[in-house]
């Protein structure tokens, strides 16, 4: 079964380089940067503002690096200025990005929440992507498996998701394969690469039971 990021989501796509390790990928796993008409760095989480953009990949170290040399100056090719905190407030928007995802889905009736709706549709549906708190008990979480095809992550709190499904908090959640799945799927590759390994820098850790 496919757990976290371990696969690829897609091997095509355009290329962009990233700022910190040079390394050239596709632009799903990137961030993408922008500096303002007064100078300042953007996080361009949609990858719509204008101007010429700076990719980071969507990893805790490249961004810190990143910060740490100024490379966005050099990738500009002026002086810019940084917003204070800027790794947290990149995690904190992938975060608010994700939810929005999943309540979109919800709404449309493309995801389930709680323990037993995940395992009705585990057994009747097409999943696209199995999500679990990462604050959640290892236990419980191991009762569910990952479809062939669909993809695992633990990368939002108990209430981060509660956010998502309009509740105080869930453990378990699932979206169907298809509809906003696949962004689903970018947006929480790219919030793994930001969060630490217990599932979140900033975020606080959240009731247990959904």
């Amino acid at each position: 079964m496919s757990r976290g990021g371990a696969q690829k989501d897609r091997d095509d796509g355009p290329e962009r380089r990233c700022i910190a390790t040079g390394e050239v990928q596709p632009k799903h796993g990137l961030i993408r940067f922008v500096v303002s008409p007064d100078g300042m760095v953007v996080p361009d989480l949609g990858e719509k503002l204008p101007g010429r953009g700076i990719w980071v990949a969507s990893e805790r170290s490249a961004l810190e690096l990143a910060v740490k040399k100024n490379l966005f100056s050099r990738a500009a090719k002026k002086p810019v200025t940084l917003p204070d905190g800027l790794v947290d407030l990149v995690e904190a928007g992938l975060a608010r990005r994700l939810t929005d995802m999943i309540a979109l889905s919800r709404k449309a009736g493309e995801a389930v929440a709680g323990f037993e709706k995940v395992k009705d549709w585990l057994a009747t549906r097409r999943i696209g992507v199995l999500l679990q708190a990462t604050d959640g008990s290892e236990r419980g979480k191991s009762k569910l498996w990952t479809p062939t095809g669909a993809r695992y992550f633990s990368v939002l709190t108990a209430r981060e998701l509660g956010l998502a499904f309009g509740r105080q908090s869930v453990i378990h959640g699932a979206l169907a394969a298809g509809g906003l799945a696949p962004r689903v799927v970018e947006g929480a590759a790219k919030l793994q690469g930001l969060r630490k390994a217990d599932g979140g820098h900033t975020a606080e850790k959240d009731e247990r039971n959904a």
